[in-house]
Order: C-alpha cells, then structure tokens, then sequence
C-alpha cells in the first residue's frame, strides 16, 4: 500500500493569529476534497509569546489582562486543554490531516503524537513518558504539550515542544491546567543549547515513520502566497481593532 503524502510547511517565526488563520484554509481543503490525498500539511511553526486557552476556559478577563501586560498575545480557542504558553524556542506543529487516510480514531492519534515525542526525545538521550494527563512529561515536567481539535476526523491544533524555550513565561500560568507539576525543555534537560533548527530534521523524519508517510514539501509559490494572505489579513484585523 502507497504511503500517505504530506506536504510540509515551514513557516518559520510567526504570530499565532496567521496560524489560525492557517489552520482553517487547510483544513477547509478537506471538508471540499474529501478524498483528496494531497491535502494532508504538517505546519511547523515558531510563535511569537502567546498565551492560548482551549475550550475549557477558567480565565477571566482580569487574567487575561494581566498576561498580555507580560507582552504576550492571548487566544481563546477551540482546541482541547487548558491553558498553556507558546514562544520562541518551542517547536509548534499543527498536522492537518484526514484521519479516515490513517486511522479514524483521535485517541489514537493522539498515542501517536506521544509515542513519536518520546522517540524524538530518546534521540536526545531524554527519557520521556506519558502519565494520565495528555502530553509528554520528563519526571514530573511537562516537556511537550499536546492539544488538538477533530472534525469529521480533519484534525487542527497540535504539539507544542519546548526546545530552549524561556521557560519563565509558565511561571504566571498552571501550565495545561495541572497543579503541582512544572515544565522542561530539551535544552534544560541536557544543560546544552538546543534550538527549534537542531530539532526540525528529526522531528520531521519520526514524524513519517510514526504515521508511514512521506513529507513533501510545499510548492513554495503556494506557501508564499498562503502566508503572504494571512499575514495580510491578520494585519487588517489588529488594525480596525486600534
């Protein structure tokens, strides 16, 4: 059976509104063309400071306040878990695929996305593991949070991956909503500088073998133009919200 094809799609450094924006284009292509293969994208991106909430929300507007005055953005969404921080140093993916392609079960993928962190990390000497609570945890410190949404099996959102993250930005948080336990990241865990470029190349070739596909990239003319629109449109909004 003929691997999968999915078309990657470095953004590179980002602000977290264009990668909504993103998101929905390519997730729309597979509400249209259903059956069309070639619209599975695996987007990497490295975000700007933001904070996120899911659709379990316990912020309020005063919280909500005091975070953006840390100089970061805030984004309620439709994603699963609570709240959580993205930045520089992290390495975001959001894999927009049809699971009926792979296997029609989000539980599934969401084990997939684990499993595969935990391969990375053991690449990295780094033993990680899974507990009860979704994502991918070094002893009782999150390293890689996962929060993803599903529908009619086309999945958004996705991991988030501290690198050599600043991991202070958790510190006016409970990171995914758990209490007690705290956050890590690759360069922490190692005491040696490791960057979202370190990263990439490994990422990307567990990620084919965890889901037996091929990565290919994106037709740079279209990226060029997919990013250019959303970053045009976010602009418009931020400036009639001035």
């Amino acid at each position: 059976m003929q691997a999968n094809i999915v078309k990657l799609l470095w953004a590179g450094r980002l602000t977290y509104g264009p990668s909504i924006q993103l998101q929905k284009i390519l997730s729309n292509l597979h509400h249209k063309q259903s059956n069309d293969k070639t619209c599975n994208t695996l987007l990497l991106v490295e975000h700007d400071p933001v904070y996120t909430i899911g659709i379990r929300n316990k912020y309020t507007e005063e919280d909500e306040i005091k975070l953006r005055n840390l100089g970061a953005e805030f984004y309620k969404t439709d994603r699963g878990g609570l709240i959580t921080f993205h930045g520089p140093g992290q390495l975001v993916a959001y894999p927009i695929l049809n699971l009926k392609q792979f296997k029609p079960s989000i539980k599934w993928y969401v084990c997939q996305i684990e499993q595969m962190i935990i391969r990375l990390c053991a690449e990295f000497g780094i033993i990680g593991a899974t507990t009860s609570d979704t994502g991918v945890w070094v002893n009782d410190k999150k390293i890689c949070a996962i929060g993803i949404h599903g529908s009619r099996y086309i999945t958004t959102h996705g991991l988030a991956l501290n690198c050599n993250t600043d991991l202070t930005w958790f510190d006016h948080i409970v990171p995914c909503g758990i209490e007690g336990k705290g956050v890590t990241s690759i360069s922490k865990e190692l005491a040696v500088n490791v960057t979202v470029e370190d990263v990439l190349p490994r990422f990307q070739n567990i990620f084919q073998e965890t889901f037996q596909c091929s990565l290919i990239q994106y037709p740079s003319s279209e990226a060029a133009e997919l990013l250019l629109n959303v970053t045009n449109c976010n602009k418009t909004v931020q400036d009639n919200h001035k």
